[in-house]
């Protein structure tokens, strides 16, 4: 992507980070790639959704008129600020959301600890097609419903492959969106392998964090470390104010208990 889409695309990806935090990751892939399929097929409404020209409330409200109760709190998110940002082309708003919906899923690969065999998956899976000409064309024909391509998909990796390859392979062969297979599932294999540039925070806190906490929270970490930090909030009533974050071997704790905790440290030495 280039100029304007190149900065609205960095947005949306910022609003996953922070809206994916406490989403099931798995359902939240599915319901982008279905919010990106239905931008592929009504032209008018993609048109009329990634006009720079319209003001960005406009276009966020007939967004949740269409969307509202429909899909989960964090895919309305992150669906808003795709179409409240200003994109180069209307083919560039759905390319986003099926982006965001394959971070998603590398997401769910990666709390699952099963992100090397998703990309070690979408490879093999790709080589099986090259060595399959026939199987390639099933999955490739625009005439063969896609409820059958599924079908087919489950056949050969259900119960063989992870969950998140699933979702991906799945994508990638029902809605090809003017690609060829192999270029799709080369596309999802780089965005995966990008996730692993990305650190993992964990935060306990005694409430859940607002919104803006939570951004508030990813900038400060990003700046910190230099990389998106994706944040897993965890709930834990025992946590006296505050909160605590853990990346990696790091661990900053605001919390009073933490203090009450670094007191008696102090005392006892």
């Amino acid at each position: 992507m280039r100029g304007l889409s190149r900065t609205a695309l960095t947005e949306v990806e910022e609003r996953f980070n922070t809206a994916a935090a406490t989403a099931d990751l798995g359902a939240l892939a599915e319901e982008l790639y279905a919010v990106a399929d239905l931008f592929d097929r009504e032209h008018g409404l993609r048109r009329g959704l990634s006009d720079p020209s319209r003001p960005a409330e406009q276009k966020e409200s007939v967004l949740r008129s269409l969307l509202q109760g429909k899909v989960g709190d964090a895919t309305l998110e992150i669906a808003v600020a795709a179409v409240r940002a200003k994109w180069s082309k209307a083919a560039d708003l759905p390319d986003a959301l099926e982006r965001v919906g394959v971070m998603s899923a590398a997401a769910e690969a990666e709390s699952e600890r099963r992100l090397d065999d998703v990309e070690d998956e979408l490879f093999r899976f790709g080589r099986i097609l090259a060595a399959n000409p026939e199987l390639r064309r099933a999955l490739s024909d625009p005439a063969v419903p896609a409820e059958r391509k599924r079908d087919l998909l489950a056949t050969l990796l259900g119960g063989k492959a992870a969950p998140s390859t699933v979702r991906l392979v799945t994508q990638a062969v029902v809605h090809p969106r003017g690609r060829s297979l192999e270029t799709a599932l080369e596309e999802f294999g780089w965005i995966v392998a990008r996730a692993r540039e990305r650190l993992v925070g964990v935060v306990r806190s005694a409430v859940p964090l607002s919104q803006q906490q939570k951004q508030r929270l990813a900038a400060w970490l990003r700046t910190t470390y230099g990389r998106d930090v994706h944040l897993n909030v965890e709930v834990d009533p025992e946590v006296l104010g505050g909160f605590s974050v853990r990346v990696g071997d790091d661990y900053i704790d605001t919390t009073i208990a933490g203090r009450i905790e670094e007191v008696r440290r102090r005392l006892a030495g």
